[in-house]
């Protein structure tokens, strides 16, 4: 490594922290955390009270950064969560994926503009391997953590319990690199709609659990509607349709009441990224197939 690229990282870091974002040393030309794993603490310094993992000790002290990274060519991680960012990450496919696979960035572009939404503006770099970070501050009082996939295939989110790279690092495969310096904007409501752990619905919580059938009835429905909303892309509306018809049934055999069913679908549909016109539809259609076919009970 040179002076002039060791004094660009600590530039870096010290460039993060006056955003006001908290970071902490990554191996050189690594993605990795350099700080030491519990099993290793040697219980000093800012470990003097008992192991501190790095979004604890991530910082935004300037004189405790200078010190960090005086020795070595550390890369810099940001921790979302204490610094108040939502980041999404849009990743690119591996290599061994098939040529059609659609970039994170191709995804998230199809994803605003099924919610009628624009690509938002906000700062975003380019990743090492060619994808892109989008910077967003977080909702105020809202705890959100990290997720993988619950936007779109190649697409992540890092908030609690996550960290990203900051630009100015670099590993093997190249640098990041901001693409747009814009200040984070506010995490749009569209997204944390899609983001925010879901309740169970209402309906659900109401469903009787007297019998041994209603009860395996909403057992059913809650395995039906997790299925629904872990359905990738190009799968939604098949996964709503199945599940529609696999529970049409326990409405025919009196399990389950017909609103609890189509209010715990149209929820699933909707928080996995179909219109709510699109899940009334599939849910009535699927439904109506189910009990039609299913009027009188099955027995063992």
């Amino acid at each position: 490594m040179t002076y002039d690229h060791d004094t660009a990282l600590l530039s870096a870091a010290l460039e993060a922290a006056e955003r006001g974002w908290r970071v902490f040393p990554l191996r050189p030309a690594d993605k990795r955390p350099a700080l030491h794993g519990e099993s290793v603490c040697p219980l000093i310094g800012d470990c003097a009270g008992g192991h501190r993992k790095w979004e604890d000790r991530a910082t935004i002290d300037p004189d405790r950064i200078r010190r960090a990274w005086a020795d070595r060519p550390f890369n810099v991680g940001i921790a979302t969560g204490p610094s108040g960012l939502v980041v999404v990450d849009l990743d690119m496919p591996k290599q061994k994926s098939s040529t059609g696979t659609p970039s994170g960035v191709t995804t998230f572009g199809a994803l605003c503009e099924r919610a009628g939404q624009p690509v938002p503006t906000t700062y975003r770099t380019r990743t090492a391997s060619g994808g892109h970070h989008l910077y967003f501050t977080a909702p105020t009082g809202i705890r959100l953590t990290n997720s993988a996939g619950r936007l779109g295939k190649l697409i992540d989110t890092r908030a609690h319990g996550g960290y990203v790279v900051a630009a100015g690092s670099f590993t093997a495969t190249g640098p990041y690199t901001v693409t747009d310096p814009t200040p984070p904007a506010p995490l749009p409501d569209w997204l944390y709609a899609l983001l925010v752990p879901r309740q169970p619905s209402r309906g659900l919580m109401a469903v009787p659990l007297s019998s041994k059938a209603s009860r395996y009835a909403a057992a059913a429905l809650r395995a039906e509607t997790a299925t629904v909303q872990a359905a990738r892309e190009g799968e939604r509306d098949c996964a709503l349709l199945s599940a529609a018809r696999a529970l049409g049934r326990f409405i025919a055999w009196g399990d389950l009441p017909r609103s609890v069913v189509e209010e715990a679908l149209q929820e699933a549909g909707e928080s996995a990224g179909l219109s709510s016109r699109q899940c009334r539809s599939t849910v009535r259609s699927g439904l109506n197939w189910s009990i039609a076919r299913n009027l009188q009970r099955r027995t063992a």
